[in-house]
């Protein structure tokens, strides 16, 4: 009787022992398939986040251009109206001493300061549109990733 006993409790203790090995087995191959998951999420967040960075660097860049582009146009164009407005002094000055009345002086003093005025004037409005154009051009790819980022957070929700 007590070996049939004692045969009793060492099938039951290797049954309840088959048993937790099989559990514990289960819970350790679902514990790594878990940790693999979060492995390859990981990995694929890491290359969203990469490309992502790569995205606004290379808008940085596009605006960085743009701006510099707006910045040679205006400069170029500030040269061109200096080297202009100094030609047309000159004229206006060789005009001016070769005037042979006080009233012929006067009419061309003013029709340079009108003309020059004019001048002036046009320039401010030239280069109020290249400086206007030039911050559009440099902020639209910045505009863009924000956007972009924006739509994917929201996305991500």
């Amino acid at each position: 009787m007590a070996d049939s006993a004692t045969e009793t409790v060492k099938k039951t203790v290797e049954a309840t022992t088959a048993k937790t090995q099989a559990q514990a087995e289960k819970f350790q191959a679902a514990g790594q398939q878990a940790f693999r998951e979060g492995i390859d999420k990981s990995v694929a967040s890491m290359t969203e986040l990469n490309a992502h960075g790569k995205k606004n660097l290379e808008a940085l860049v596009e605006s960085a251009t743009a701006a510099q582009k707006g910045a040679e146009a205006l400069s170029q164009q500030s040269l061109g109206f200096a080297k202009k407005s100094w030609e047309d002094g000159v004229a206006a000055a060789q005009s001016i001493a070769q005037a042979r009345s006080v009233q012929e002086l006067v009419e061309l003093q003013t029709t340079y300061a009108k003309s020059a005025m004019e001048a002036y004037l046009a320039q401010l409005t030239k280069a109020a549109d290249v400086m206007t154009s030039s911050v559009k051009d440099s902020f639209k790819p910045i505009n863009e990733r924000v956007t972009a980022s924006v739509e994917k957070f929201q996305a991500a929700r």
